[in-house]
């Protein structure tokens, strides 16, 4: 795949949501960390719901911190793995309060550092809370950049590092929600919607499915969410 049709490809995304971001609901770099520690193999659906608990009696180190681990699992036992996401983020919490006096860390090497975080929730925090042009290789992005031949790679650092260099300058910022979006909602894993895919033509991907008059396509959302408006000292 050539910089034209990649260009045209982001342009098309960008034209279709302008304003992209993460569906996790949260008001300040804390609480978006913590909501992507929570989401691994949860859906971003359940997480909102584990968090718009948790965040109402404790959104801040300390806060959590008083809560104790056993008062921290029953807000979020309702996701998948809560004993030991609780044991990192106990962990994380204290970690933050020794180590950065509350706040969440804006370098790579201190968010990696802090227990349950690993690259790409690191790269989660960076980009979107921070506004660093980094792209967190999930399962989505994973699937969408080699399928649509964006940038393909064997492993999510091979196409998190393919991105970053293929990727237009000025769509950078962006295209860790537009890829993921894209592939939530329309390049799905069993059967992608391709007949109401707004790259469908520039799409690299042999096996295009057809049509499907019974099939309505899901509703990408197409607004931020309002929590997510608020500053987050960028």
């Amino acid at each position: 795949m050539n910089k034209t049709k990649r260009t045209a490809i982001f342009e098309r995304l960008r034209q279709a949501n302008p304003t992209p971001t993460t569906e996790l609901r949260y008001s300040s770099a804390f609480e978006l960390l913590i909501a992507v520690i929570l989401s691994a193999q949860a859906t971003d659906k359940g997480v909102n719901k584990a968090t718009e608990r948790l965040f109402a009696v404790a959104n801040t180190p300390a806060a959590i911190l008083a809560l104790g681990e056993d008062g921290l699992k029953t807000q979020i036992r309702t996701i998948g793995l809560f004993n030991a996401k609780a044991k990192n983020i106990i962990a994380t919490c204290r970690k933050l309060v020794d180590e950065h006096g509350g706040e969440v860390p804006r370098e790579r090497a201190a968010l990696e550092a802090l227990p349950g975080v690993g690259r790409k929730t690191a790269n989660v925090v960076l980009n979107t809370a921070f506004g660093e042009p980094t792209i967190a290789v999930d399962t989505h992005i994973f699937r969408v950049a080699n399928r649509t031949g964006l940038a393909p790679g064997k492993t999510p650092l091979a196409v998190e590092q393919g991105l970053l260099r293929l990727v237009p300058a000025p769509f950078l910022q962006d295209a860790h929600h537009w890829l993921i979006l894209h592939g939530r909602y329309l390049c799905k894993a069993r059967k992608p919607n391709c007949p109401h895919c707004p790259i469908s033509d520039l799409c690299e991907y042999r096996q295009k499915t057809p049509a499907d008059p019974k099939t309505i396509p899901e509703q990408m959302p197409q607004s931020v969410p309002e929590l997510n408006k608020k500053a987050i000292d960028r």
